[in-house]
């Protein structure tokens, strides 16, 4: 009888996984892994609200709901629920409130106010816009916030009247403007984003500013009479975008005083708790392509700003006052991981924990984000290689708790590849580069295995110990992965950023076969069977790389520069690059950009090379990706392209993106394979 009883409850547990064989991760599974952003502690430490993103397999839609965790991990439970976007929670100063910004109601984005003890929620907004960064008012009566503000782009193409009737082409589009298109934004309408208030209690917000320029990062003063903000109202905007200051604006009569005047970028306001000082990232600019955001601290006047994070070399990425306003806590990265740590105000660092991350699904990019509460108490994205972002907390006492478990039912039946960090130096000048080997599930280190070198964008980005849906995909069919940051690479400081700095791609080619070669005399890697792929950065470097050596098998070239002539006149960021990346024009200095072009070297490739690029991708336009294509096809070289309908830069804007990218990287290496 109790044998029955066991075969009863084990026939019962099989639907629910239990003792189901472990398989390997397929593409489908995409679509069921979830991961945690923006967890917002509250005021007094007691409780979690995060947002919970899925994705929906019908209507191949990214979404989100919020919920809400005792610090203890206890009472785990929703606060929206539905196939919508629920995001941006914002605790009030009491705790007793929060806002966010939903589309629950016919698919508009609208700011909402929910009362926390009874769950009821009114929409505040019902604007043609919807407001960007929110933040309270010290007496919670009052919210500030930013909001694009159209405004017609005036023609000077005058077109006569048409007859009564008739059937036009729309009317030309007359521009000229600098910046006239931005990638994930198309063709950029006329208008700015300007500063509001609005009552808690709904209605008509009020416009505070009325400028030709943007606005961000509203921040109440203590006694809530005024905002601090950043902009950029230099007459040289458009040829210096970043040249921010901070300025702070009076509610009533909208007079603005400037706080900061230096050249460089100024943002990222924080009022410290007794409303005496302002806390904010910059940086002095000096025009090189990566420079370190670094922590100041002045007075709310604008008097006897102060460096703080002077001898720490890495960026501070994102910072909150402790309750005693004589330091600050901050997220920063090192080395690939991601940590919390304490600055005080005269630049001793303590850290308190590590394992930020896991925002990036895709590839392996840091990325985290954290919350602090009023008494030492810590929420946070907590980032492995073994999932994506859960939820976990810390008190001041460096104890951490891990709260969520979001993808269990995913994985604890299926098998990932194991992920393990090595170093190696350098062919070129023997610097210490810092990798990750990944292995296919049920690896056996007795037999060989094909290899794909897969390289980050940026360039100055960097990949990290944290999981990654893409990478993992590769391992599931059978491939040792390489991921790395060669030179180039943040997180390691300024000056192993500034390596490539007027000299990329250059030798951060040495850097990726040494890494290579490092892993083949681990010995189960087959050198006949080696394959490179990268996006941005790394599909510039995935063509140089080609033009470079002949040792791979086959190579995908992810949304990439080929011709850095034609990428600084057609990138969205058109101020920029010439300026930071090169120092000078194309005419000015055309045989530095012809030197690292990987168009220049098109004649030493035999490699079958594919192009995979996303048709409104506007920061490495796909004109890019159709040169290479052409100048390939005319060589005789084996190649194809891919073309992902309606993708910009981020391909992964939808789920289907994702893994239609996954699937053509694997099916051209698979065609090539031995």
């Amino acid at each position: 009888m109790k044998k029955l009883l066991n075969l009863m409850l084990l026939v019962a547990l099989i639907p629910l996984g239990y003792g189901q064989v472990q398989s390997n991760l397929e593409l489908l599974d995409i679509f069921n892994m979830e991961y945690v952003s923006d967890p917002q502690i509250s005021p007094d430490g007691s409780k979690v609200i995060y947002v919970r993103n899925f994705k929906d397999v019908m209507t191949d839609r990214n979404l989100s709901n919020l919920w809400i965790v005792n610090f203890d991990g206890s009472n785990n439970r929703p606060l929206t629920t539905g196939n919508h976007n629920d995001f941006y929670p914002r605790w009030s100063h009491d705790g007793s409130k929060i806002i966010f910004k939903s589309n629950m109601a016919d698919d508009k984005m609208k700011l909402y106010l929910m009362w926390l003890d009874t769950k009821e929620t009114m929409a505040l907004t019902n604007t043609p816009q919807t407001p960007g960064q929110v933040s309270w008012s010290h007496d919670d009566k009052h919210l500030a916030f930013t909001m694009f503000v159209p405004k017609e782009n005036p023609s000077i193409v005058k077109l006569p009247a048409k007859p009564e009737g008739a059937k036009w082409n729309d009317p030309p589009k007359y521009i000229d403007q600098m910046n006239y298109r931005g990638d994930g934004q198309g063709y950029l309408k006329g208008g700015n984003t300007q500063l509001f208030t609005l009552p808690i209690s709904g209605g008509t917000p009020k416009q505070l500013t009325f400028t030709d320029f943007d606005h961000g990062g509203p921040v109440w003063s203590k006694d809530n009479s005024h905002l601090y903000f950043s902009a950029n109202f230099h007459k040289d905007e458009e040829f210096e975008p970043a040249n921010s200051e901070i300025y702070s604006i009076s509610v009533t009569d909208g007079k603005i005083t400037p706080l900061t005047e230096r050249f460089g970028p100024d943002g990222n306001p924080v009022l410290s708790p007794d409303g005496s000082k302002i806390a904010y990232l910059g940086y002095d600019d000096t025009f090189q392509g990566y420079q370190l955001t670094q922590l100041y601290v002045m007075n709310v006047d604008g008097s006897g700003s102060q460096l703080i994070s002077g001898n720490f070399d890495r960026d501070v990425e994102d910072m909150a006052w402790n309750n005693k306003g004589n330091g600050l806590y901050f997220s920063y990265t090192d080395q690939g991981m991601g940590k919390l740590a304490s600055m005080s105000l005269s630049g001793a660092v303590e850290d308190i924990t590590d394992e930020l991350g896991g925002l990036n699904l895709g590839r392996p990019y840091n990325g985290a984000s954290f919350s602090a509460s009023t008494n030492g108490k810590f929420a946070y994205t907590l980032g492995t290689t073994k999932y994506p972002a859960d939820l976990a907390v810390v008190d001041s006492k460096k104890s951490k708790k891990r709260l969520t478990t979001l993808n269990d039912d995913l994985f604890a039946f299926k098998k990932l590849g194991n992920v393990e960090e090595i170093w190696w130096e350098s062919s070129y000048d023997q610097r210490k580069i810092q990798g990750w080997v990944v292995t296919p599930p049920d690896f056996d280190p007795a037999k060989k295995y094909p290899m794909i070198l897969e390289i980050h964008g940026g360039p100055f980005q960097s990949y990290g110990a944290v999981y990654s849906a893409e990478i993992q995909a590769y391992a599931a069919e059978g491939y040792v992965v390489l991921y790395s940051n060669p030179r180039g690479s943040t997180s390691y400081g300024e000056e192993f950023g500034n390596l490539i700095h007027h000299d990329y791609p250059n030798h951060d080619y040495d850097d990726l076969m040494s890494g290579v070669d490092a892993v083949l005399a681990k010995g189960y890697v087959d050198e006949n069977n080696l394959f490179v792929t990268g996006g941005s950065g790394g599909g510039v470097l995935t063509a140089w790389i080609v033009g470079k050596t002949d040792r791979f098998k086959a190579a995908v070239v992810a949304k990439p520069v080929i011709n850095w002539t034609s990428f600084v006149l057609y990138a969205d960021a058109l101020p920029f690059f010439s300026k930071y990346w090169f120092g000078k024009k194309p005419w000015e200095d055309p045989e530095n950009y012809i030197r690292r072009s990987p168009l220049t070297y098109v004649g030493n490739v035999t490699t079958p090379t594919m192009l995979l690029t996303g048709e409104e991708d506007y920061r490495t336009p796909i004109a890019e990706s159709e040169q290479f294509y052409a100048a390939l096809k005319l060589q005789n070289v084996e190649t194809a392209m891919v073309r992902i309908p309606g993708a910009s830069h981020g391909i992964a804007n939808r789920p289907s993106n994702l893994i239609a990218k996954i699937a053509s990287v694997l099916a051209w290496f698979e065609k090539y394979k031995e």
